[in-house]
């Protein structure tokens, strides 16, 4: 199912994609999509037969803001360089184990809301991501297989960056990764038995209708369940958190001088095989 909300920033209401592409109202049944619906299988399984039963009423799309696909998300782990050419493009080895830092969920904005270079930056630099989506709580895993276990489903998102922030201003990596709308997500949450392998979905990003990142989760040195195994062994993973996985080569930062940083009036777009387009315009905050 491709699961997604709807409307106003703070008032979105949920809804489904169906088949057809038709945008389907789910508020008759849910109250969200968040982390109570994805751990409910009752829940889910009703929304799956009414879809399937064509039973669900029609959303008129024309001029309706779509927000960020889950609601009420408790935490945003992400893994930074875990692509192996990324890692080559930035001059770093490979890391032994998966780089860990947190953006807070109110950097999560929808796939086509605007983002904010911030005031004083220099080197605002894009990501495109696979995000993972909980649906089970998880702590103390044993195995990556049980780490997809305990996905629920996964949905694209923009990891931005300023550079000059996470890397010059001392401290850890917060500074640069917790900007105002940093995190655009969506459009969709394509739950996990849409997405048979999550090691095969290319990912692509272009600035101003230039292609910059063009890669594949191929590429990723540490897969979507052994990060979520990883990780589950230093925090708990509850339904609704959402887990980045990392950028493939392309970014910004990795190229030679002057590096195309982005700057207000720029715009960005970037997909993810099978789980929609972003587009976003940035604008000063």
């Amino acid at each position: 199912m491709k699961l997604l909300r709807v409307g106003t920033a703070g008032a979105e209401r949920p809804a489904l994609l169906d088949g057809l592409g038709i945008l389907r109202d789910l508020s008759g049944l849910v109250d969200d999509i968040d982390g109570a619906l994805l751990a409910d299988d009752t829940a889910l399984g009703r929304v799956r037969a009414a879809a399937e039963a064509g039973e669900l009423p029609v959303l008129d799309a024309a001029g309706l803001r779509i927000g960020p696909p889950v609601g009420r998300i408790g935490k945003v782990v992400c893994i930074g360089l875990n692509y192996h050419d990324h890692a080559r493009e930035t001059g770093v080895e490979p890391p032994p184990e998966p780089v860990v830092f947190l953006k807070a969920p109110d950097t999560v904005v929808g796939p086509y809301d605007t983002v904010l270079v911030p005031r004083g930056s220099v080197k605002t630099d894009w990501e495109v991501e696979l995000a993972v989506v909980i649906g089970r709580t998880a702590r103390y895993l044993e195995s990556a297989e049980e780490g997809l276990a305990h996905v629920a489903g996964y949905a694209v998102a923009h990891d931005v960056s300023e550079r000059e922030y996470q890397m010059e201003r001392g401290g850890t990596w917060d500074k640069g990764k917790n900007c105002e709308t940093f995190n655009p997500l969506g459009p969709w949450l394509v739950t996990a038995d849409e997405v048979p392998d999550p090691q095969r979905l290319s990912l692509r990003l272009w600035v101003n209708g230039e292609v910059e990142q063009d890669g594949t989760t191929a590429e990723q040195i540490f897969p979507v369940g052994e990060v979520v195994r990883y990780l589950s062994r230093f925090m708990t993973l509850y339904p609704g958190d959402v887990v980045s996985t990392g950028t493939p080569a392309g970014v910004a930062m990795g190229r030679p001088e002057p590096k195309p940083y982005l700057r207000a009036g720029d715009v960005v777009e970037l997909e993810i095989e099978g789980l929609g387009r972003q587009r976003q315009e940035l604008k000063d905050a």
